[in-house]
Order: C-alpha cells, then sequence, then structure tokens
C-alpha cells in the first residue's frame, strides 16, 4: 500500500520531546486528536497558520525553530526517507497514474474539486491519487473514467500514451523537487523558487500574523532589544505591515492611562509628532545592533517654549531626551 508523502519535515517532536512534554498532552492543549499531532510530527499531515502558531505558543519556541534547516542532522534524514518513498511510489506506478490522471484534468479545464465530486470522490482522496500517494482500487477507477468520458481501458491507454511521449516527466520532475523542500522557507538552494513550496507559504502566512516584542519592564524603564525572541500575534488590522513591533509597557510610569497586562503596538517607520504617545529609547534605533539591550521609555511627546521635543513620562513626572521617538499605534489587552 502507498505511503504518505512528506510534505511538511518539521522539528515538532524534537522541541516538543525537549520540553518534556508528552504528545497526549500537545494534542489536549492544541485541541487536536492524538493521530494528527503524530501525523503533523511525522511531516505527512498539513496544518494551517493559527493551529502553528498555536503549537509554537504552546511549545514556548519561534516560528522559525519549527522548521528544518539545511545544517540541522534531521536534513539528510527527511531527504532519504522522502526519497526512498518517492521511489516506491513510482517504481508501483502510482507516480506515473497520478502525473497523467493529472494532465487529463487540466486538459479538460476541470479543478481538483470538480474531478473529485464527479468521481464521487473526497477531494483529500482524489488529490492523494493525483500525487501518487495512493493506490487506487477496483471499484474506483470505473467511475474516475467516467468522469472524464473515458472507459477504463481507454483512460489507461490515455495515460500509458502521455508517459510514452514524455509530457509527464515535468509533472513528475516537480514532484521531486520536494525532496529540497527540508530547508528552512526563504534558503536559498539549486535555485528552488521557496515560494512555491508549502512551507514557504506556511511561514510566511504564519509570519505575516506575528509581530517581535521588543520590550519589557525593568524596574523604573522598559529593557530594549531587537529580537524574534519574543513573538505575539498582531492585531488583523496590522497584519503583514512592515516595521511594527511590541512592547510590554510600566503601567506604574504611565500613570494608568495604558492599562496593565497590555500590549502597545509601536511602528517604527512612523516619527512621532507633539500630543502623540510614542515609545522614546535612548539609542538610534536603526544603529541598534540585533540583541543589544537598551532602554526607552512609553512617552507623551511634547514641546517646551524653545520649540524643543521631548517625551513626558508620569509617575514619577520625568522629561525624557531620546535619540529615537517610535509612533504608538495601538494599544491591545491581554
Amino acid at each position: 500500500m502507498a505511503q504518505e508523502e512528506i510534505i511538511f519535515p518539521n522539528n515538532i517532536r524534537k522541541i516538543r520531546l525537549a520540553s518534556g512534554m508528552k504528545m497526549t498532552e500537545l494534542a489536549r492543549q492544541a485541541n487536536l486528536s492524538l493521530s494528527a499531532v503524530s501525523k503533523i510530527e511525522k511531516g505527512v499531515r498539513r496544518l494551517n497558520q493559527k493551529q502553528l502558531l498555536n503549537i509554537c505558543n504552546i511549545l514556548g519556541c519561534k516560528l522559525s525553530d519549527i522548521f528544518i534547516k539545511e545544517s540541522d542532522d534531521v536534513a539528510n534524514q527527511w531527504q532519504d526517507e522522502i526519497k526512498r518513498r518517492l521511489n516506491d511510489n513510482e517504481n508501483s506506478g502510482l507516480k506515473v497514474f497520478g502525473s497523467g490522471l493529472r494532465k487529463i484534468r487540466q486538459q479538460t479545464g476541470k479543478t481538483i474539486a470538480q474531478a473529485a465530486k464527479d468521481a464521487g470522490m473526497t477531494l483529500s482522496v482524489y488529490h492523494k491519487i493525483e500525487v501518487g500517494q495512493r493506490e487506487i482500487y477496483q471499484n474506483e477507477i470505473e467511475p474516475l473514467a467516467k468522469s472524464f468520458a473515458y472507459t477504463t481501458e481507454a483512460l489507461i491507454d490515455k495515460i500509458a500514451n502521455l508517459y510514452k511521449s514524455g509530457e509527464l516527466n515535468k509533472q513528475i520532475s516537480k514532484v521531486k523537487e520536494r525532496v529540497k523542500s527540508v530547508l528552512i522557507p526563504g534558503s536559498p538552494m539549486s535555485g528552488i523558487d521557496h515560494s512555491s513550496l508549502y512551507g514557504a507559504k506556511l511561514y510566511d502566512s504564519a509570519r505575516k500574523k506575528l509581530v517581535p516584542v521588543f520590550g519589557t519592564p525593568s524596574g523604573k524603564e522598559i529593557s530594549f532589544k531587537k529580537s524574534d525572541e519574543t513573538m505575539i500575534v498582531a492585531p488583523m488590522s496590522l497584519e503583514g505591515r512592515k516595521g511594527i513591533y511590541a512592547v510590554i509597557p510600566n503601567s506604574k510610569r504611565t500613570n494608568g492611562f495604558i492599562p496593565e497586562k497590555s500590549y502597545v503596538f509601536v511602528d517604527s517607520e512612523s516619527s512621532a509628532s507633539v500630543g502623540d504617545l510614542a515609545v522614546c529609547i535612548d539609542t538610534d534605533f536603526n544603529e541598534l545592533d540585533a540583541g543589544q539591550t537598551v532602554s526607552a521609555q512609553i512617552v507623551c511627546v511634547k514641546k517646551d517654549a524653545k520649540g524643543k521635543v521631548y517625551g513626558q513620562v508620569s509617575s514619577p513626572d520625568e522629561k525624557i531626551i531620546g535619540k529615537t521617538m517610535h509612533k504608538v499605534i495601538m494599544v491591545v489587552m491581554e
């Protein structure tokens, strides 16, 4: 019987074991079945961006930690396993049949959903047949052939002729390129366009929903560091916007006008004006090295009698002169 193709190689199992969490506990917290989590960890089940972000949150890891990098020891294991499965499927003719079926569907102008419906199959079953992950049984082949206006014999002959003519080689080669998808999305390898890969799309779509937390309270100030070690889901209106980061406010210093247990979202590409709420950093933001920690405050932007702009902090009152002032664009309660 055909084995499931690895479509999402990942480090979830490794991270879970390192944290001492059982699979049953991850399944419970993620609101997934034990079978689903097992398949996700094996890389043979897709998950959506919400599930991916939820798993990152449960495991307390960064989004990038989930994806395998070329330097990871497990990368070669994934590649060898994918190659073995692809070879097994090709030797049994599943890749050829599936590629031929896809070619015929494309020639008729049908979508996968339409083809599955016409053949009396679920979308998942039909898709697995097209990509060579599943055998097709005797009671399925006739309705499948009829859905494309062929007899069973004519359908098989058509696929055989397509294969002999070389028209299926390109599609079969595309499937083989998935062997190279074990890298973290965006990493260059052999000229492959990673934007077309499932893992890259998942990473990009999930990453757009996240913003880094650059600032956390530390005494009377805010400890500020450019880092993606802590990420939170951005409000919908801020998804995908460049330059957005979050700061956890020191509520005692804002005299209560920013509530406790909240996040302040900041636009690093917008300079604050008089009357704005801003994050005032004592260093030039653009010259701040990743990982370097500096001091910051959430201030109300004001101007003195000489026209000089400064930041005002309450409890106790303090005049702050910083090198960078970024406009606060939203405050959200946890």
